[in-house]
């Protein structure tokens, strides 16, 4: 496939441009900023999506759009009409698409009534503002998902790791393991991305991820 990936710099972006190289694709990685390093199937783009350009454009021609933007630091607010721009665009060029979204929505498993962004005391206080902001493009997708789009949920942590390429899916609740802990790696949320890409089996839903 030919995907274009938004955010293609960042932590969650840049897993996912080499998982997709792994898997014999070639991917489009957009970034505000040009990139200097050039890789064999990587073409960059640079791109703010922040700005008045136009998205169809460049999404044009792709068979796939994955979404994993995360604004700067104080600007979280600005993640849902990030996300709104990419994939109206997507929309527009009749492109699937692929959203990295927040844990944010997903049911407490202890605490059915609350969710991830709800419960008393689960989110860190410097964790609110993204929270918030995935809470709403959460709210935005859901509904224009359609038959192009999937919304992709991490668990409660995502960190740096190894790529195991093993994980379970759920949907609507927080996946934990058996001492309560919901995380996985980048480098696996980077695998379960691909591998919808590849193996559609939640078009116009949200799903999620953990070990």
């Amino acid at each position: 496939m030919n995907i274009i990936i938004f955010g293609a710099a960042g932590e969650i972006g840049s897993r996912t441009t080499s998982e997709a190289l792994s898997r014999g694709h070639t991917v489009s990685a957009v970034s505000r900023r040009a990139h200097d390093r050039r890789q064999p199937g990587v073409q960059p783009i640079r791109f703010d999506v922040d700005s008045q350009e136009d998205a169809r454009r460049i999404i044009r021609g792709h068979d796939l759009v994955i979404t994993a933007l995360r604004p700067r630091d104080g600007e979280e607010s600005k993640l849902p009409s990030l996300t709104a721009r990419i994939v109206e665009a997507a929309i527009a060029e009749d492109v699937r698409f692929l959203v990295v979204g927040g844990a944010a929505a997903l049911r407490m498993p202890d605490q059915p009534d609350h969710t991830v962004l709800t419960a008393p005391g689960f989110l860190p206080d410097e964790h609110l503002a993204i929270a918030t902001a995935c809470q709403i493009q959460h709210d935005w997708c859901l509904p224009r998902l359609g038959d192009l789009g999937s919304y992709l949920c991490p668990p409660a942590m995502l960190t740096p790791g190894e790529r195991t390429g093993a994980y379970r899916t759920g949907s609507g609740t927080l996946l934990t393991d058996s001492e309560g802990r919901s995380r996985i790696s980048m480098e696996d949320f980077a695998v379960a991305l691909l591998d919808e890409a590849e193996r559609p089996e939640h078009t116009g839903e949200r799903f999620t991820v953990a070990y």
